[in-house]
């Protein structure tokens, strides 16, 4: 059902690179609104500006695109001014406001937090052997704990509702919109794209509730799922886990979906293969080849909810990898025998514009698509039926991109494309 009565609200501009403005750093923190389109048929833009204009039909369907039913972002948000479209500054200023300084610390958690939580873990080995029986107790234990598999992670909602994942959302910003209602009364899997370098809008828009999802979906307990290897790192196992990660395998998936309705799982679908892929403005998605998620949900009886975010392959930037040079052969290599890949990355600094592993300040704009409905449960679907199914789901991907690319994606430099 298309969600209604939304009012239109303008979005957040497109950010640059740096932490200059000042002025835009008050007020309070982001709550669940709605923006749409207005009764005059034209829709605010996504580009930043708070005048309305009208719509391209060339790249529409030829019914109207659904009312969206979004967050508003905060006043706290980071925003661009005029000072900052002048020439680009190679260092932070000294005074910015605490506020900024918080959505900083928070981004930079999140892209550190790994490390961190095994350099804790290594700090703990070191500080004395009095506690060497106890980390061992811990390691037989991590190994043998079935929780990320077994559809019941340790979450802890507490950990959603942190105040570092709100800044976190005014970073970029980040901002959710909503095309349709969910029946709570049905499971679902979220197909998320594109994965990007490291997902960072799944996490706030998906695994937190500071972008407002809990609002928008309400009774829809949703997991989003990262790779099983994750869930071997001592410490941020824990951590992952507590904001209600779970593994990817397709045994977890069937766990978290079989606890009954309003059940939902959230899958960055494209995985490492479409990380190497991510470049500023273009729109590149692993799909066709990736038929698991299909048959899943064939199995269990799952609905399938395309979500496309504009602007996450855009805050990183990429080492030239073209297919055939040596570090694309070297990625492919790494990845088949590790199960993951390894982006050369970057974008900007923590105190720097020029250089650093902090994503940029560019917005990120999550769209959930409408469900696609799986009336029946197919025990052992066929690589047919899956195929039929992919097509439904790629044509409701599609229709979420001609809709809405000119309000989120107006820098684009290449369309949405499926290469493989």
């Amino acid at each position: 059902m298309v969600a209604k009565d939304a009012v239109v609200r303008p979005a957040p501009a497109t950010a640059e690179t740096d932490d200059t403005s000042q002025e835009t750093s008050t007020g309070s923190a982001a709550k669940a609104s709605s923006t749409a389109l207005d009764t005059d048929g034209v829709r605010r833009t996504a580009a930043g500006t708070a005048k309305a204009t009208g719509l391209n039909t060339d790249n529409l369907h030829e019914s109207s695109p659904p009312k969206l039913t979004s967050t508003r972002p905060s006043r706290h948000a980071w925003r661009v001014t005029g000072s900052e479209r002048r020439a680009p500054r190679h260092f932070a200023p000294l005074r910015l406001p605490l506020r900024r300084r918080l959505q900083t610390f928070s981004v930079l958690y999140h892209t550190v937090s790994i490390a961190f939580w095994l350099s804790v873990f290594l700090l703990v080995c070191g500080l004395s052997p009095l506690l060497w029986p106890a980390l061992f107790v811990y390691f037989i234990w991590m190994m043998l704990d079935p929780a990320p598999e077994n559809g019941r992670p340790r979450r802890f909602e507490f950990m959603r509702h942190l105040k570092l994942w709100r800044w976190y959302c005014e970073y970029f910003p980040l901002r959710l919109h909503k095309t349709h209602d969910l029946d709570a009364s049905r499971k679902y899997i979220f197909g998320y794209h594109p994965h990007g370098i490291i997902s960072l809008g799944a996490m706030g828009a998906i695994a937190s509730s500071a972008a407002g999802w809990d609002e928008l979906f309400p009774g829809i307990h949703t997991t989003l799922l990262t790779l099983a290897s994750n869930f071997q790192i001592p410490f941020y196992r824990d951590y992952a886990m507590s904001i209600g990660l779970a593994s990817v395998s397709r045994r977890s998936c069937q766990n978290l979906l079989r606890r009954g309705p309003g059940r939902a799982i959230a899958i960055v679908v494209g995985g490492a293969q479409e990380s190497l892929l991510s470049r500023p403005y273009h729109n590149n998605l692993v799909l066709r080849k990736r038929l698991g998620m299909f048959k899943i949900a064939l199995r269990e009886g799952a609905d399938l909810v395309p979500v496309y975010a504009f602007g996450e392959n855009d805050v990183y930037l990429q080492v030239d990898n073209t297919p055939g040079s040596w570090l694309y052969t070297f990625q492919q290599l790494f990845k088949k025998v590790a199960g993951f890949t390894l982006p050369m990355f970057h974008a900007r600094g923590v105190l720097n514009y020029d250089f650093g592993l902090m994503p940029y300040r560019r917005p990120i704009d999550v769209v959930v698509g409408a469900p696609i409905r799986v009336d029946q449960k197919v025990d052992d679907p066929t690589e047919e039926q899956a195929l039929e199914l992919q097509a439904r789901y790629i044509e409701e991907l599609q229709k979420i991109w001609n809709d809405f690319k000119d309000d989120f994606a107006p820098d684009r430099i290449s369309d949405l494309e499926f290469v493989e």
